[in-house]
């Protein structure tokens, strides 16, 4: 495939990649071949297992020991890169082909400041001295939007949030001006604000230095958002290859459409169902959360403030979303109304106190709430089967024998759509889709009346997502179940709930019904967090520039008298609520 101009800056044809040796070899990758242009981006879209991180690390000449180009060709400006003796890959590596990982955290030294990490890049490269190489290091910081640069160049990964450690690394693939970066699903751990500037930088940094891009993703509104092509690969094969807008608007792959039906898009849900007069379940007053921090000898020892005053109800039936992005307190309003952690203020679940439970009292209160947690597989033992796994609630709380276990476990495993022979099996044996199902599966167990899902779909594929959630949906129809649905995708939290409540800072900001907060938000952060929404249509591409601007979010951690002021809301109408100051 041509763009009407000179040769392609990197070209992949036939490539097929294979893991394991000889009989027990498999193949991954299948014939995959592309053209990629100066200046242009290339989106390699598709699922977990698609093989399109390893094509990334085949073209970087990074793969594993196991895995091996079968066959196939690719050549960068002309140079064979595959017959590539590794010195010569040494040199292309970062100096003309960059590349951005999914996990900052794991490609960044943690014993080395980012100062030192960028120069010892650069100094690979370029003969130069050590104001020079300082000088260049500041200058790329500064280029990645990043706060304080002089203040970050001195600190250690751990000190940044994930939003600064993915700077970090777009300016170390930067630094030496490659002609092609590789972005391996750049934003896919970020918050929905982090990743729009996140997209907006590589954007600007494409137009300064004309570099071509080759972005990884299973995102298809990072793909509307950003690409000139689209290659969709399912199971490592190509299904698809097709400049973005013929894909968007008229996809040819059966798979291709099966992908772009699954993605929700914000403003295309039903109208949810009506609940304002089903009785409340769980009613939480007043609910702060707050940790102590040691200080330094003469400094006085302060709290982190991470959940403060927090006021909201939810009903039978009903799905609440709690919105907003990391570090706002989400996952630390959960866990407070499990009882996992120290709380002030009240919250009663049908009217039943439960700040100061302990004991078999707490015990017996765990039968009607539950949670769901965001990684599938750290919430399952990996030692112990499905049946020991969905089966140990019945056995903590019911003192089920085996057999009748074994009964109600297959059961469990029928209504979330697993064969009930999957019991005997170990969670490294399912997919993270399938583990979900099987946490869900024992969050049931109890017929509770009220689950806590935190960010529960949010490391799922788009059409394993999709599934998950008709069965959410499913299973609160059937069991009358209520649900705080904790999550940063806004799309998601359409599609699934009634109302929805935004946290910022540990506060909540705005509360009302869904279809009030989504498409007429009053709040300038909640505004700012749907502006962030990449769409998967590319007649709709949003602007991010905005978003390179920073939004203070307060510092949580105060001194130990420090009482914040009560929060003021205003009423817009119709149970929709603002704060106000």
């Amino acid at each position: 495939m041509s763009n009407g101009t000179s040769q392609p800056i990197l070209s992949v044809q036939q490539l097929s990649i294979d893991v394991g040796m000889g009989a027990s070899s498999r193949r991954v990758v299948d014939h995959l071949s592309f053209d990629l242009f100066a200046g242009q981006t290339l989106c390699i879209a598709g699922e977990s297992g698609s093989g399109k991180s390893l094509s990334s690390l085949a073209i970087m000449g990074l793969l594993p020991k196991a895995v091996r180009v079968a066959e196939g060709a690719i050549s960068f400006e002309g140079r064979d890169l595959i017959g590539a003796p590794e010195r010569e890959l040494q040199r292309l590596r970062g100096k003309q082909i960059g590349m951005i990982f999914q996990e900052p955290m794991t490609s960044l030294n943690p014993l080395m400041t980012v100062g030192q990490q960028l120069q010892e890049t650069l100094r690979r490269h370029e003969p130069l001295g050590r104001q020079a190489l300082r000088q260049r290091a500041r200058e790329m910081l500064e280029s990645v939007r990043m706060p304080q640069v002089e203040k970050r160049l001195q600190q250690y990964p751990h000190e940044l949030s994930g939003g600064m450690r993915q700077r970090v690394m777009i300016a170390m693939a930067m630094l030496c001006r490659p002609k092609v970066l590789i972005a391996d699903e750049p934003t896919t751990a970020l918050d929905v604000t982090i990743q729009a500037q996140i997209l907006e930088l590589m954007r600007e940094l494409q137009q300064v230095y004309g570099t071509s891009l080759l972005m990884i993703t299973h995102d298809m509104g990072v793909v509307a958002e950003m690409a000139d092509q689209v290659v969709v690969m399912n199971h490592g094969r190509t299904e698809e290859q097709a400049p973005v807008r013929q894909l968007f608007t008229q996809p040819q792959a059966d798979y291709t459409r099966k992908l772009l039906a699954a993605v929700p898009v914000l403003g295309t849900a039903g109208q949810p169902g009506d609940v304002s007069q089903q009785p409340v379940v769980l009613q939480v007053r007043d609910l702060s959360v707050r940790f102590p921090v040691r200080m330094g000898w003469f400094e006085e020892d302060k709290q982190v403030h991470a959940v403060e005053g927090l006021n909201f109800e939810l009903r039978q039936g009903e799905t609440l979303g709690l919105v907003g992005e990391s570090g706002c307190g989400k996952s630390t309003t959960g866990k407070a109304l499990m009882n996992m952690l120290a709380y002030q203020g009240s919250v009663q679940l049908f009217g039943k106190e439960l700040n100061g439970l302990h004991g078999a009292e707490l015990q017996a209160v765990r039968r009607d709430i539950q949670m769901v947690f965001q990684d599938p597989y750290a919430a399952l033992n990996p030692r112990k089967n499905i049946l020991e796994l969905v089966g140990e609630p019945l056995l903590i709380h019911d003192q089920l024998p085996r057999a009748q276990r074994q009964e109600r476990v297959a059961e469990l495993l029928r209504q979330v759509d697993m064969p009930a022979d999957a019991m005997y099996r170990y969670p490294h044996q399912f997919s993270g889709g399938q583990r979900q199902r099987i946490c869900i599966a024992r969050a049931l167990a109890l017929n509770p009346k009220v689950i806590i899902a935190d960010e529960s779909v949010s490391a799922l594929d788009v059409s394993v997502q999709a599934q998950v959630l008709e069965l959410l949906e499913h299973l609160r129809k059937q069991h009358r179940l209520s649900y705080l649905f904790i999550s940063h995708d806004m799309a998601v939290v359409e599609r699934i709930c009634h109302r929805v409540a935004v946290m910022y800072g540990g506060q909540i900001v705005e509360i009302g019904r869904r279809d009030h907060v989504l498409h007429n938000p009053q709040h300038p952060y909640t505004k700012r967090l749907l502006s962030a929404v990449p769409m998967p249509d590319v007649d709709q591409k949003r602007d991010f520039k905005a978003l390179l601007q920073e939004f203070e979010q307060p510092s949580p951690i105060k001194g130990k008298g420090f009482e914040a002021p009560l929060q003021k809301f205003h009423d817009v109408g119709g149970g929709h609520w603002v704060a106000v100051g």
